[in-house]
C-alpha cells in the first residue's frame, strides 16, 4: 500500500455517516457458502435493513443469505447506492466503472481491498470511496461505543 493510498482511509465518522446514508448495496462477489466472509456481511446487512443485491456471476441460486442474485451489477433492476466489493484489488477498477455507470455514490472495498486508479475513477466520477474496511466490523464497533 502506498502513501498515496491514504487519502482513501476514512475516519470512523466518515463511514458512519456513508452507513447511515446508504439504503440499498450490492455485494460484488457475494459467495453462496456460509463459510465465506461475504456470505455473513450480506446476513448482517439483511439484518440491519438494508436492501441488498448479491452479486455472483457463477451462483446458480436465486439467494444468497436471504438476497436475491444477479450476474452483474448491470443486471439489478433497481438503483444501488452503494457497491461492496469482495474481489481481488484488481479488479476494483472496473467495478469502479460499473459502479458509476449504475448511478451509485459509494464504492466500498472489503478489507485488504484497495487501488488507487479506483478510487481516482471514482472519486472524479463524484462517488465517495472507502478502502480496506468492513461494514459488519463497523457495525461492531457501534455496539461497542
Amino acid at each position: 500500500m502506498s502513501d498515496t493510498w491514504a487519502r482513501y482511509r476514512r475516519t470512523d465518522q466518515e463511514v458512519d455517516e456513508i452507513l447511515r446514508s446508504v439504503k440499498t448495496i450490492a455485494v460484488v462477489g457475494a459467495s453462496a457458502n456460509p463459510n465465506k466472509f461475504s456470505y455473513d456481511v450480506i446476513r448482517v446487512l439483511l439484518e440491519r435493513g438494508y436492501d441488498v443485491a448479491a452479486v455472483n456471476p457463477a451462483a446458480t441460486l436465486e439467494h444468497i443469505a436471504g438476497a436475491p442474485v444477479y450476474a452483474s451489477l448491470s443486471g439489478i433492476p433497481h438503483p444501488i447506492d452503494m457497491v461492496e466489493v469482495f474481489r481481488p484489488s484488481a479488479e476494483l477498477p472496473s467495478v469502479a466503472v460499473q459502479a458509476i455507470e449504475m448511478g451509485a455514490r459509494v464504492l466500498w472495498g472489503q478489507l485488504d481491498v484497495y487501488d488507487e486508479r479506483a478510487g481516482d475513477t471514482a472519486v472524479a466520477a463524484g462517488l465517495q470511496v472507502v478502502m480496506d474496511r468492513c461494514p459488519k466490523i463497523e457495525f461492531q464497533r457501534w455496539e461497542r461505543e
